[in-house]
Protein backbone atom coordinates (compact mmCIF):
# COMPACT_ATOMS: atom_id res chain seq x y z
CA UNK A 1 0.00 0.00 0.00
CA UNK A 2 1.30 3.84 -0.71
CA UNK A 3 2.68 5.48 1.80
CA UNK A 4 2.40 9.18 -0.40
CA UNK A 5 0.54 11.45 -2.17
CA UNK A 6 0.74 13.78 -4.72
CA UNK A 7 -1.67 15.35 -7.35
CA UNK A 8 -2.92 18.11 -9.12
CA UNK A 9 -5.66 19.45 -12.21
CA UNK A 10 -5.96 21.87 -14.56
CA UNK A 11 -8.45 22.97 -16.51
CA UNK A 12 -8.07 22.26 -20.57
CA UNK A 13 -10.25 24.41 -22.92
CA UNK A 14 -11.59 21.10 -24.69
CA UNK A 15 -14.27 18.38 -24.36
CA UNK A 16 -13.88 16.15 -21.84
CA UNK A 17 -13.77 13.05 -23.99
CA UNK A 18 -11.07 14.47 -26.63
CA UNK A 19 -8.95 14.84 -23.52
CA UNK A 20 -9.62 11.22 -22.45
CA UNK A 21 -8.50 10.14 -25.83
CA UNK A 22 -5.33 11.95 -25.54
CA UNK A 23 -4.27 10.62 -22.48
CA UNK A 24 -6.09 7.06 -23.24
CA UNK A 25 -2.71 6.69 -25.22
CA UNK A 26 -0.21 5.66 -22.55
CA UNK A 27 2.92 7.22 -25.38
CA UNK A 28 1.80 10.28 -24.05
CA UNK A 29 1.54 9.99 -20.45
CA UNK A 30 5.10 8.59 -20.58
CA UNK A 31 6.58 11.18 -22.68
CA UNK A 32 8.54 12.89 -20.40
CA UNK A 33 10.45 9.62 -19.45
CA UNK A 34 10.72 8.52 -22.76
CA UNK A 35 12.72 12.24 -23.78
CA UNK A 36 16.45 12.83 -22.30
CA UNK A 37 15.99 15.79 -19.34
CA UNK A 38 18.02 16.99 -16.58
CA UNK A 39 15.19 15.36 -14.27
CA UNK A 40 16.03 11.85 -15.96
CA UNK A 41 20.24 12.66 -15.14
CA UNK A 42 20.25 12.97 -18.76
CA UNK A 43 18.98 9.58 -19.96
CA UNK A 44 15.73 8.64 -21.06
CA UNK A 45 13.33 5.44 -20.60
CA UNK A 46 12.13 3.38 -23.19
CA UNK A 47 8.23 2.45 -23.84
CA UNK A 48 7.89 -0.95 -24.64
CA UNK A 49 3.41 -1.75 -24.49
CA UNK A 50 1.49 -5.02 -25.42
CA UNK A 51 -0.77 -5.81 -27.97
CA UNK A 52 -3.79 -3.82 -26.69
CA UNK A 53 -2.50 -0.67 -26.50
CA UNK A 54 -3.26 0.38 -23.35
CA UNK A 55 -7.64 0.57 -24.64
CA UNK A 56 -8.62 -2.48 -21.95
CA UNK A 57 -7.69 -3.37 -17.89
CA UNK A 58 -5.23 -6.15 -18.18
CA UNK A 59 -2.50 -3.86 -20.63
CA UNK A 60 0.87 -4.74 -19.69
CA UNK A 61 3.67 -1.97 -20.66
CA UNK A 62 7.40 -2.14 -19.86
CA UNK A 63 9.46 0.91 -19.44
CA UNK A 64 13.91 0.33 -19.10
CA UNK A 65 16.29 2.62 -19.28
CA UNK A 66 18.71 4.93 -17.72
CA UNK A 67 18.60 7.53 -15.18
CA UNK A 68 22.17 9.06 -13.69
CA UNK A 69 24.19 6.17 -15.47
CA UNK A 70 21.66 3.67 -13.65
CA UNK A 71 19.97 1.14 -15.05
CA UNK A 72 16.02 0.94 -14.30
CA UNK A 73 13.39 -0.42 -15.27
CA UNK A 74 9.32 -1.66 -14.68
CA UNK A 75 6.32 -2.72 -15.61
CA UNK A 76 2.90 -1.55 -15.03
CA UNK A 77 -0.64 -2.80 -15.84
CA UNK A 78 -3.60 -0.86 -16.52
CA UNK A 79 -6.11 -1.72 -13.45
CA UNK A 80 -8.80 1.05 -14.24
CA UNK A 81 -10.96 2.51 -17.47
CA UNK A 82 -14.06 4.01 -17.82
CA UNK A 83 -14.08 5.63 -20.73
CA UNK A 84 -14.36 8.26 -20.92
CA UNK A 85 -13.92 9.15 -17.54
CA UNK A 86 -10.85 7.80 -15.52
CA UNK A 87 -7.95 5.24 -16.05
CA UNK A 88 -5.68 4.04 -13.44
CA UNK A 89 -2.14 1.71 -13.65
CA UNK A 90 0.02 0.08 -11.02
CA UNK A 91 3.45 -0.97 -11.07
CA UNK A 92 3.71 -4.82 -10.74
CA UNK A 93 6.57 -7.30 -9.31
CA UNK A 94 9.28 -5.42 -7.49
CA UNK A 95 9.99 -2.08 -9.86
CA UNK A 96 13.94 -0.99 -10.06
CA UNK A 97 13.37 2.63 -9.90
CA UNK A 98 15.45 5.35 -7.99
CA UNK A 99 13.92 8.03 -5.74
CA UNK A 100 10.07 6.44 -6.08
CA UNK A 101 9.03 2.46 -5.56
CA UNK A 102 5.84 1.18 -6.50
CA UNK A 103 3.51 2.92 -7.29
CA UNK A 104 -0.39 3.10 -8.48
CA UNK A 105 -0.84 6.54 -11.00
CA UNK A 106 -4.28 7.35 -12.31
CA UNK A 107 -6.40 10.79 -14.05
CA UNK A 108 -9.79 11.40 -14.32
CA UNK A 109 -11.57 14.02 -16.48
CA UNK A 110 -14.96 16.20 -15.93
CA UNK A 111 -16.52 18.87 -17.81
CA UNK A 112 -16.56 21.77 -16.22
CA UNK A 113 -17.32 25.63 -17.55
CA UNK A 114 -14.83 26.93 -20.20
CA UNK A 115 -14.17 23.08 -20.78
CA UNK A 116 -12.47 20.30 -19.01
CA UNK A 117 -10.77 19.60 -15.30
CA UNK A 118 -7.89 16.86 -15.86
CA UNK A 119 -6.78 15.51 -12.34
CA UNK A 120 -3.68 13.24 -12.12
CA UNK A 121 -2.15 11.56 -9.22
CA UNK A 122 0.63 9.05 -8.09
CA UNK A 123 0.31 7.43 -4.95
CA UNK A 124 3.87 5.51 -4.06
CA UNK A 125 5.92 4.42 -1.56
CA UNK A 126 9.70 4.61 -1.43
CA UNK A 127 12.01 1.84 -2.78
CA UNK A 128 13.48 -0.73 -0.53
CA UNK A 129 16.82 -1.05 -0.39
CA UNK A 130 18.66 1.26 1.64
CA UNK A 131 20.30 3.84 -1.25
CA UNK A 132 17.17 4.22 -2.79
CA UNK A 133 15.11 4.97 0.54
CA UNK A 134 17.12 7.38 1.37
CA UNK A 135 17.08 9.19 -2.15
CA UNK A 136 13.26 8.43 -1.94
CA UNK A 137 12.98 10.34 1.36
CA UNK A 138 15.08 13.38 -0.19
CA UNK A 139 13.91 13.70 -3.57
CA UNK A 140 10.68 11.38 -4.05
CA UNK A 141 8.56 13.90 -3.12
CA UNK A 142 9.86 16.36 -5.34
CA UNK A 143 9.88 13.94 -8.79
CA UNK A 144 6.64 12.68 -8.11
CA UNK A 145 5.14 16.17 -8.04
CA UNK A 146 7.41 16.79 -11.37
CA UNK A 147 5.77 13.53 -12.71
CA UNK A 148 2.33 15.04 -12.32
CA UNK A 149 3.27 18.35 -13.00
CA UNK A 150 4.85 16.97 -16.66
CA UNK A 151 1.58 15.08 -17.46
CA UNK A 152 -0.67 17.96 -16.56
CA UNK A 153 1.64 20.65 -18.95
CA UNK A 154 1.97 18.17 -21.76
CA UNK A 155 -2.38 17.93 -22.04
CA UNK A 156 -2.36 21.54 -21.36
CA UNK A 157 0.03 21.96 -24.22
CA UNK A 158 -1.63 19.93 -26.46
CA UNK A 159 -4.80 21.76 -26.57
CA UNK A 160 -3.87 24.82 -25.90
CA UNK A 161 -5.29 27.44 -28.43
CA UNK A 162 -2.62 29.07 -30.89
CA UNK A 163 -0.77 31.83 -29.48
CA UNK A 164 -1.96 31.17 -26.09
CA UNK A 165 1.10 31.50 -23.47
CA UNK A 166 0.50 28.63 -20.92
CA UNK A 167 1.82 29.56 -17.33
CA UNK A 168 4.28 27.94 -15.59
Amino acid sequence: MATRHRDGSVLIGAPFEQVFAYFDDHAQLASHMNESSWMMGGGRMVTVPDGRRGKAVGFRIRMSGTVFGMRLYLDEVDTLRTPPIEKAWETVGTPRLLVIGPYEMGFHVRPEAGGTRLYVFIDYDVPQKWFGKVLGWMFGGFYARWCVRQMLNGAARRFAAPGRRLAA
